[in-house]
Order: C-alpha cells, then sequence, then structure tokens
C-alpha cells in the first residue's frame, strides 16, 4: 500500500485556544479566606493578646481594641494574622462597630508593612468600611499620622470623617464607659506620664455623639492624624483578655 494513503488527517489545533480560567472574584476570595480561619488552627495568632473585643460603646456598638505595641511584625505569620482578623470580626462587623487603636509605645518593629495593609484592604469586603462607624487612634505619633494621611486619601477616603486621633485614653470616655475599655496596664502607666491624672471630664449628656472637651488643638481628625482601618492586632476571640500588672510583666516586642 502507498504510503500517502495511509496518511491520518489531524485536526487543526490552532482553532482550539485552552479554555480560560475564571478569576476569582473579591467575593469568593473572602469566603474562601473565611473557611480557612474558621478550620485552621490559629492558636500561634491568638495568644499574642493584640486584638479583642472590649465591651461596646455608649450606643451599644462593640468596641474592637488593638493595642499596636503586641503585634510583633518580624515574629509573626501576617497571612495567619490576616485569617485571624477575619475570624474574630466577621461575626462582629455584620452589624455597626468602633475601633479603638493604641499606638502606645509602639516602634518600627510593630509597624505592618504597606503592603500588607493595602491588601488586607482589598480583601475586607464592603461591610466591614460601611458598619465602622469611628475609628479611634490613641496616642498617636508622626508613623500613624503620616500613614494614615496616605492610606485615606489614595486608599480608603470613605473612611477619612470616621478617624479621630486623641492624645490621651480618658478622650475615650465621651464615647464609651470606663468599665467598657479594657486596656493593658503599661498604657495607663504611659498616660499618667504624659498626661496626669483626671486630665479630662467627658460630657456624656445628650445624643452620646463625640465630644472630646473644649481643647479642640490637642485633637485632630484624619486629614491631620490617624491610622488605617487594616492597621490590625491579634489576640483571642473566645476568652476574655488578660493583662499584666506593669509593662515590665511582658517582654517589650
Amino acid at each position: 500500500m502507498a504510503m500517502d494513503t495511509m496518511a491520518v488527517e489531524l485536526p487543526d489545533l490552532s482553532t482550539h485556544s485552552p479554555r480560560p480560567i475564571a478569576e476569582e472574584t473579591p467575593e469568593e476570595k473572602y469566603e474562601r479566606l473565611l473557611r480557612r480561619a474558621r478550620s485552621e488552627d490559629l492558636n500561634e495568632i491568638s495568644g499574642i493578646g493584640c486584638l479583642y473585643q472590649s465591651g461596646v460603646d455608649r450606643l451599644g456598638r462593640p468596641v474592637v481594641v488593638f493595642i499596636g505595641k503586641w503585634f510583633p511584625i518580624g515574629d509573626i505569620d501576617l497571612d495567619k494574622a490576616l485569617l485571624y482578623l477575619i475570624k474574630l470580626l466577621d461575626p462582629i462587623v455584620r452589624g455597626d462597630y468602633v475601633i479603638a487603636y493604641f499606638h502606645t509605645l509602639a516602634s518600627s518593629s510593630n509597624h505592618p508593612p504597606f503592603s500588607w495593609l493595602k491588601e488586607v484592604y482589598s480583601v475586607l469586603p464592603y461591610k466591614y468600611k460601611k458598619n465602622l462607624k469611628a475609628f479611634y487612634i490613641v496616642h498617636p505619633t508622626f508613623w500613624t499620622k503620616m500613614m494614615t494621611w496616605w492610606f485615606t486619601t489614595f486608599m480608603a477616603p470613605a473612611i477619612k470623617a470616621k478617624v479621630h486621633s486623641l492624645p490621651g485614653v480618658e478622650y475615650l470616655y465621651s464615647v464609651m464607659a470606663r468599665d467598657q475599655l479594657e486596656v493593658p496596664a503599661f498604657v495607663t502607666e504611659y498616660d499618667m506620664t504624659i498626661n496626669g491624672l483626671h486630665y479630662f471630664q467627658p460630657d456624656t449628656s445628650g445624643t452620646f455623639e463625640p465630644n472630646f472637651g473644649c481643647d479642640r488643638s490637642k485633637l485632630t481628625r484624619i486629614g491631620q492624624s490617624g491610622t488605617s482601618l487594616p492597621a490590625l492586632v491579634f489576640g483571642s476571640a473566645n476568652r476574655e483578655p488578660r493583662f499584666p500588672r506593669s509593662l515590665s510583666d511582658r517582654p517589650i516586642a
């Protein structure tokens, strides 16, 4: 039999391109991370003790506390940190909530990389931004002012008016009762060192809108200082926080 009669006609593969793989939507990515957060062991993150809910404010909204000094960037898995954030906050952000971030005695070793902050902000769905009603930064520094200005100007302008920078802990008592706020002893010790005792008497009458006193020169809004929503810290979502009696009781990060 002649060779040319045995030739087999092959299909033209040039017209058959591979089927494109559908890209993961932001909603699908968040749901995937939420499933991981619920199933993976995050004790390594929860044991740090830096993110927790501490009571409610005067309007009954949950108060999420972040202790910047206890967020050791060099000793933490940031992927797991994001998972723990989602695990803790997902049930809280279904309704209104507020965040109190304490930058007290934090150093460069506690500053998360900006690339990670951008990733966190892009992952968190709209409910996190919409239901956040206030973000308080206590004991701000030049770093928090610059980071917040940049972040809320170019990344998250929608939360700009929600951020307040406060020079002392007692200013928070305008918006939440003292017994609703639990913070480490070193925060109050440092606060007394720089501000003294009973330096502010909150006015809690009327509508419970924030009233930080008459000396407005000590307070700044987000355009001048503050911190971004995803500047995260981590602790236990399942237990009441326990704090040392003094700063010396906990290793310095």
